[in-house]
């Protein structure tokens, strides 16, 4: 089975940065797209970026577009998520899924990682 670890959450202040890792174990994640979602305190989980196997491509929320890039390294079976000029909007806990449809949206993971915590104060 697959085993998804994120890393790199905390606490930054207003137009910080934070790098998010994304750690697969298990079986190579080939052919399976790679994403990020948040979830909010009050809130649904929501799409937030995601990458293809094949093409690489990328697809972003409207919401942090031109502040987000997320990455992959498939040697390293390991997924990025580059966040600048962080907002306090931004604070949630950040998941890390994988779908083995390799869509540019993922609508529904079939592996998720535990989360991670990201603070933005003000």
């Amino acid at each position: 089975q697959v085993q998804l670890v994120e890393s790199g959450g905390g606490l930054v202040q207003a137009g910080g940065s934070l790098r998010l890792s994304c750690a697969a174990s298990g079986p190579p994640l080939s052919n399976y797209a790679m994403g990020w979602f948040r979830q909010a305190p009050g809130k649904e989980r929501e799409f937030v970026a995601s990458i293809t196997w094949r093409d690489r491509s990328t697809t972003y929320a409207d919401s942090v577009k031109g502040r987000f890039t997320v990455s992959r390294d498939n040697a390293k079976n390991t997924m990025y998520l580059q966040m600048n000029s962080l907002k306090p909007e931004d604070t949630a806990v950040y998941y890390c899924t994988a779908d083995p449809r390799d869509l540019p949206v993922i609508t529904t993971g079939a592996f998720w990682g535990q989360g991670t915590q990201v603070t933005v104060s003000s």
